[in-house]
């Protein structure tokens, strides 16, 4: 190899290091960034507490400052598998409450995350024992101030919150995240509009409402697994599992008990929630909570089901880098602000 090929390599070599470096040391500072970004003011305690024989793993997360005792927040999961962070979507909320002065109570789901059980064997009232259990334990603790007890649920927690706020002195205070009041109602409401959002042809959305109509039918004559396999098809999506959830749960109604709810309610709606109809909850709640107990109704226009601003929900590149960059903002402005103040007043 000649001089000049030996200098022009060597140029090569040394731009192609210096891209190199580059590209590492952005790579380390993203790393550190997304490290700090999810990394929350709060001192996490893993523990275990117990439902009758059934054991339950959870967290407990309480403020870094002062040393208690704190008011408590128990979160109640809505559907799914979820572990007691969920995930660490929690943990922007545990971190509000934390700067509040409350701690946080959660727990896995029944045969999650190591958990004994399968959460899919459970009916909204084991659910609600399950809470009861929880705040049961939480009475051991001399770190917990139990004059501010109180409950977090989103979703399918609406049909457990009322019941355990109903029938528990402890509880002082109630925080329901897109709640429905009827499962059967809230089933057709979702099935709905989730076509209308995919532009569904009338054709289709007939169709569907046919197959749902048969879905209720079996229910209500309490047929098992195989009967709903054989009666829908290749329509017939639900595991045994899950059909059997379903069948045991589909009664579930929370107007009886939001009716004897008498402590402070913060209801939470998003304007582009498909899973629930808000219209019907508000309606519901101003109803059955009136002259009986105190009702703060917020409303999020930009938000999905979950709380997230619906335009990262959509996109699954924005929720990714948000969720890994800037984790509390995942959440539509003012939701985890107007739960600080929230419990400021309790």
């Amino acid at each position: 190899m000649g001089i000049r090929g030996f200098v022009r390599r060597h140029r090569v070599l040394t731009i192609c290091g210096a891209v190199l470096a580059l590209l590492l040391t952005a790579g380390l500072g993203a790393l550190l960034y997304a490290d700090h970004a999810n990394t929350y003011d709060l001192k996490e305690e893993r523990i275990v507490f117990h439902d009758g024989a059934r054991r339950l793993d959870g967290v407990l997360a309480k403020p870094t400052h002062g040393r208690g005792p704190y008011g408590l927040v128990l979160l109640v999961h809505g559907d799914g598998a979820r572990n007691a962070t969920n995930d660490g979507f929690y943990r922007p909320q545990m971190e509000a409450y934390a700067r509040a002065g409350y701690a946080t109570l959660s727990w896995n789901k029944p045969g999650v995350s190591g958990s004994p059980g399968n959460w899919l064997d459970q009916s909204m009232e084991d659910r609600a024992r399950e809470t009861e259990a929880a705040i049961a334990w939480s009475r051991s603790r001399p770190d917990v101030d139990h004059a501010r007890v109180g409950l977090w649920g989103a979703s399918q927690a609406g049909w457990v919150l009322p019941r355990v706020a109903a029938r528990t002195p402890d509880v002082k205070f109630v925080i329901a995240v897109s709640p429905a009041i009827n499962w059967l109602r809230q089933g057709r409401f979702n099935l709905l509009a989730e076509l209308r959002a995919e532009h569904a042809s009338q054709a289709r959305i007939d169709t569907e409402v046919r197959r749902s109509d048969e879905v209720r039918r079996l229910i209500a004559q309490g047929a098992g697994y195989e009967q709903y396999r054989a009666a829908l098809g290749s329509a017939a999506t639900m595991s045994a599992d899950r059909w059997n959830f379903v069948r045991k749960n589909a009664g579930a109604d929370a107007s009886a008990d939001l009716a004897e709810v008498r402590v402070p309610v913060l209801l939470m709606l998003g304007g582009h929630d498909v899973n629930v109809d808000v219209v019907e909850t508000e309606a519901e709640y101003r109803k059955l909570l009136a002259g009986r107990a105190e009702l703060t109704v917020r409303h999020y226009p930009d938000a999905a089901h979950s709380m997230v601003d619906a335009d990262i929900e959509g996109s699954e590149t924005k929720t990714f880098f948000t969720a890994v960059f800037a984790p509390r903002d995942l959440f539509v402005d003012g939701y985890l602000a107007d739960q600080r103040r929230f419990l400021a007043g309790r």
